[in-house]
């Protein structure tokens, strides 16, 4: 009986606090809307406000960059700002509300690489985007600006700020400078980003699951320090012998190769391979049988090539991370931007290893990456960065609990971060929480033929982060998570499109559904192959290879 009291009283205890700190911070919010430029003037803990300032219709003008974009915005309130949860924090934010037309939602915009700016983007993404079509938006620099990693030295709190800690407190500060300038909160919460703004959208969902009502996690660097592992490996692969390297005059071979054994599996021959782990391709029909050209491999490439489609493996055997997929080496997006380079340009993969071992892991700005031991290396980046930066514990109750959705995609063609790890996160979750309770709230949709973020030879265009154009909920990933939080209409497919050149006005030239995982777009048997209405999403259940490391 005593021990029963006792637990009553605790929770009556509880139950007053959590009551009491309500009240404190209602009668904190402001009761009534206040003009932009008094904004100024607000209190927030741990933060200054530098500027609150009405914007003209038209009128924004960024420091860098033309003003063109941002000519047909509405006004709006813009409000800077600086906040330091730590000494040694220094996130700088900005935070742009409609002046009018506010749709009562608030939209968060992430970062890409290691962040360093604010992300304005005019009307094709970032805050421009977000104004343009009705919601309150923020954005942070997380803590530093510029795009290296040389913040990062001798300074954990700053990799604190950037791991974590600075999303979730641009958007708790933004959320209260939206409150005091309409007068009361947003009724929805929503963050879309890609990349290393998919790592911060699983962020918010693991460690802050209050922050957000629904989340959309591009192709996610979520298991930050292995992926960092897996570049570093495959630096090795084809730069420490220079007779492993592959010249990007041989991506076309390679992919050309790649597509002659797979792309037609699916039964329609359209230059992407649907589902490359189900591939069969062997770099080795690509041995020179003479002299070496563009149109063969060396034994020694061969070998480079196959250690980059397996991935890492550590000494005992186990995968480390898992390898890229054969398909889409080529274009502005592929091999040549992300794994192999060329001259002087060794490739974004050579970027952020370098950046991130010498000024994260061994905080020696010297560091060579020729060095690197597979073992050693990964295992002192997990002990030194993973708390901050990794972002993979399956354990998603809380953000389920209070409604929140989560959509993940991926590109098969991305050469910047391997797919089969988005679905093996993905599957953490499956066997965490069950499939049942998982397909209530989460949803993944693989992109056949789409490199990082966008791009590719596959359709790329389906509304995965706010834009100024409005779409619907077939066609806009975006509009499909609000319906999902708003209505509870789960996705069950969304429209891909791919359009000719870098208009989003032009028509399509091709559309195909992308499908929640484990389904696949099968092609009915008749009409167009570049039309969405011809194909149905459908589950494979023999030879999948789907979620598994190679």
């Amino acid at each position: 009986m005593r021990t029963r009291e006792g637990s009553r009283r605790r929770l009556l205890l509880a139950a007053f606090s959590a009551t009491l700190l309500a009240i404190l911070a209602f009668s904190s919010t402001p009761a009534v809307a206040q003009t932009c430029e008094k904004l100024a003037d607000l209190k927030i803990a741990n933060t200054t406000i530098t500027a609150a300032r009405s914007v003209a219709a038209g009128a924004f003008t960024p420091l860098t960059g033309s003003a063109t974009p941002y000519k047909t915005l509405p006004a709006f309130c813009r409000v800077t700002g600086v906040i330091k949860p730590t000494p040694d924090s220094d996130i700088k934010f900005e935070v742009w509300m409609p002046s009018s037309g506010w749709n009562g939602k608030f939209q968060g915009i992430g970062n890409g690489g290691f962040a360093g700016s604010i992300s304005y983007g005019g009307p094709a993404g970032g805050l421009g985007a977000a104004v343009a079509r009705g919601y309150a938006a923020a954005s942070t620099d997380t803590g530093h600006t510029g795009g290296d990693a040389s913040w990062a030295l001798g300074h954990p709190e700053k990799i604190a700020d950037y791991g974590h800690r600075a999303v979730h407190e641009m958007t708790e500060k933004a959320k209260s400078i939206v409150v005091a300038f309409y007068g009361n909160g947003p009724k929805r919460s929503y963050f879309s980003s890609c990349s290393n703004g998919g790592r911060q959208a699983l962020m918010e969902a693991q460690r802050y699951p209050n922050d957000y009502d629904g989340l959309i996690a591009g192709a996610p660097a979520n298991y930050f320090t292995q992926v960092l592992t897996g570049f570093a490996f495959n630096l090795q692969a084809t730069l420490n012998d220079p007779a492993s390297y592959i010249s990007a005059s041989k991506m076309k071979a390679i992919e050309a190769a790649a597509l002659a054994a797979c792309d037609v599996r699916d039964g329609v021959a359209d230059g992407v391979i649907d589902d490359p782990t189900k591939c069969s391709f062997d770099p080795s029909v690509l041995l020179c049988k003479g002299a070496e050209s563009d149109a063969c491999l060396t034994e020694k490439q061969i070998v480079a090539l196959k250690k980059i489609y397996a991935g890492p493996r550590a000494s005992t055997g186990e995968q480390i991370v898992a390898g890229f997929e054969p398909g889409g080496e080529t274009g502005p997006g592929g091999w040549l931007a992300w794994i192999t380079g060329a001259g002087q340009n060794k490739g974004l993969q050579f970027f952020f290893a370098t950046q991130a071992f010498a000024n994260m892991v061994y905080n020696d700005p010297k560091w060579d990456f020729k060095t690197f031991s597979l073992d050693r290396d990964g295992k002192l980046a997990d002990q030194k960065l993973a708390s901050s930066l990794n972002a993979t514990d399956p354990n998603l109750k809380a953000f389920k609990a209070r409604g929140g959705k989560l959509i993940l995609y991926h590109g098969w063609s991305d050469a910047a971060l391997p797919p089969v790890n988005t679905i093996n996160y993905f599957e953490s979750v499956v066997k965490k929480m069950g499939r049942r309770e998982t397909g209530s709230f989460v949803r993944l949709f693989m992109a056949p033929g789409v490199q990082h973020c966008g791009a590719g030879p596959g359709p790329d265009t389906f509304g995965s982060m706010v834009t100024s154009g409005q779409s619907d909920a077939e066609h806009d990933m975006s509009v499909a998570l609000e319906r999902w939080v708003e209505q509870g209409i789960a996705p069950d497919q969304i429209i891909a499109s791919k359009r000719q050149g870098l208009d989003p006005k032009s028509p399509p030239v091709r559309t195909r559904p992308l499908c929640p995982y484990p389904q696949v777009a099968r092609y009915k048997g008749s009409g167009s192959t570049d039309d969405a209405a011809n194909f149905v999403c459908t589950t494979e259940k023999n030879g999948s290879a789907l979620g598994k490391n190679k």
